[in-house]
């Protein structure tokens, strides 16, 4: 049967409503395809830039200790405007010491860091040490050596507590371990009010093979745990020690705690039965300050 001329012309603009659909379906399916790889690139970027910023020292106490110690510094940012108070004597040790001074907008700047206070430093990443420069720093100073060791500490913010109360106690080093544990970033740095400038502080491969080697150079190791039988403050801790302070949740590992020659506690009364580790810290090395200035 011989089609008409209408059905005729009716497929012929159906045919092309179909081919425009078509070209119309695969030219969006192209614009979300290139917008999907737009964001992609818009993220990797982002994630560089942060990347960029990984290493810095924000806040105005830290960098100012960072200022007073022979750490190096790339560049130091400081937000427009602000020229008064501790920010005035960053910029005069900055310039004394010709480190590069950028002036930007806060948002740069809150971008780089939080509560920067108006400055941030970028520094090279951190410099750990070992653990026999912490023993050598020890007997530079013709001290018995006071070590610490964090067994699995993973909040930043109880490290760098931790790192202040240690330096002001005059700790000659501190150990952490390099897997599944706070690393020192620029929180940590901000927390220790640029203590970090000034503490030794190893990474270990293994905490246990660590604590055998320092058991090797004469040093006693001191574990704290909750069903010691031991209080702490009795108990010598002058001489040469190493305190180690476990995780916030678990405590030391069985095999750190199997490891110690010495097992203490701190004595609880309340129904909380725990502390936080870096006031723990803080409890029993200044227990073994006062002891060491009472042996003099």
């Amino acid at each position: 049967m011989r089609e008409s001329y209408r059905a005729k012309q009716s497929r012929k603009a159906r045919i092309n409503r179909e081919k425009e659909e078509k070209f119309l379906n695969k030219k969006k399916n192209k614009r979300t395809h290139n917008n999907k790889n737009i964001q992609n690139i818009d993220r990797q970027v982002q994630k560089n830039e942060e990347k960029s910023y990984e290493d810095i020292v924000a806040g105005r106490n830290a960098v100012l200790e960072l200022l007073k110690s022979d750490k190096d510094i790339n560049k130091i940012f400081i937000e427009q405007g602000e020229k008064h108070g501790s920010i005035s004597e960053i910029i005069a040790r900055s310039r004394e010491k010709k480190i590069v001074l950028v002036e930007v907008p806060k948002s740069k700047l809150d971008f780089m860091a939080e509560n920067h206070q108006g400055v941030v430093a970028v520094v090279p990443p951190f410099n750990y040490c070992e653990v026999e420069d912490i023993l050598d720093y020890a007997k530079s100073k013709n001290e018995d050596p006071f070590i610490l060791i964090l067994d699995g500490i993973e909040d930043v913010h109880n490290l760098g507590a931790i790192i202040r109360t240690a330096e002001t106690a005059g700790v000659h080093g501190i150990i952490i371990p390099k897997r599944r544990a706070a690393a020192v970033n620029s929180t940590v740095v901000k927390v220790s009010a640029g203590a970090t400038a000034y503490v030794k502080i190893a990474r270990a491969n293994n905490i246990n093979e660590t604590i055998r080697y320092l058991k090797e150079q004469g040093i006693w190791i001191i574990g704290t745990d909750g069903e010691a039988k031991i209080e702490y403050y009795n108990q010598d801790l002058t001489g040469s020690i190493a305190i180690v302070i476990g995780s916030e949740g678990f405590g030391m590992s069985d095999l750190v705690k199997k490891n110690a020659d010495i097992l203490v506690k701190i004595p609880m009364f309340g129904k909380i039965t725990s502390l936080n580790a870096s006031v723990s810290s803080g409890i029993i090395i200044y227990e073994a300050v006062k002891q060491r200035l009472n042996k003099r």
